[in-house]
């Protein structure tokens, strides 16, 4: 499973990067605006940290707007995918983009059928928000695992994104359940390094290392 980073600072896409875990970046505008930010400018500036995709939301309602918006927030970086949202009109502006080669994640997907209809459009990427189901008193990861067995179902090449996670138990529900892409906020990539006994054992290398006699078991 690859990791996309949810994520409007550009320090922690490097310092993801530098882990070699930074596989994309997925910039929200509503994170852009709390941080006081243009949201064109901190796409580009997050476009040239890696070479993985960056996932960038147009927020246009209508077919026109959409479009003309995807077109050119496309053109802030090579690696860009433009989300759109599951509707008549989100799908339509998929199938407009494809003709012109420019990848595309559809969001606000809450149910299988929505998401078989964002394959059957020809979406690249398709992403549940786990976190919003589970706030809607629904189970986020039933909803991804369901989308997982329609799409082996027929072979279905849109990779599925897990959007909205919360924690490290929801990383490994969507790496078990075979999800193409977790979206992970930086304290939850970071807190996959940790487990109480990898401190231990860390703690103990420490005090060998310390008097040179002491040995790990």
């Amino acid at each position: 499973m690859r990791f996309f980073l949810d994520t409007v600072d550009v320090d922690d896409a490097r310092r993801a990067r530098e882990w070699g875990l930074l596989d994309g970046i997925l910039v929200r505008p509503d994170a852009v605006a709390s941080a006081g930010r243009d949201y064109r400018r901190s796409v580009a500036d997050l476009a040239q940290v890696g070479d993985g995709a960056v996932v960038a939301t147009v927020t246009a309602a209508e077919p026109k707007g959409m479009y003309k918006e995807a077109r050119e927030l496309h053109k802030l970086g090579k690696n860009l995918v433009i989300r759109v949202p599951m509707s008549r009109e989100g799908l339509r502006v998929v199938r407009l983009l494809n003709d012109e080669q420019i990848a595309t994640d559809v969001g606000l997907v809450f149910s299988p059928m929505q998401a078989l209809l964002a394959a059957r459009a020809g979406s690249a990427y398709v992403s549940a928000h786990v976190g919003a189901l589970d706030d809607s008193s629904q189970i986020g990861m039933d909803v991804v695992d369901a989308i997982v067995r329609v799409y082996d179902n027929y072979g279905l090449q849109t990779q599925i994104v897990v959007d909205g996670i919360q924690s490290p138990v929801h990383v490994l529900d969507a790496a078990t359940m075979g999800a193409d892409v977790g979206v992970l906020p930086f304290a939850v990539l970071d807190r996959l390094f940790d487990h109480p006994l990898t401190s231990a054992g860390l703690a103990a290398l420490r005090v060998h290392a310390g008097d040179g006699t002491r040995r790990v078991h």
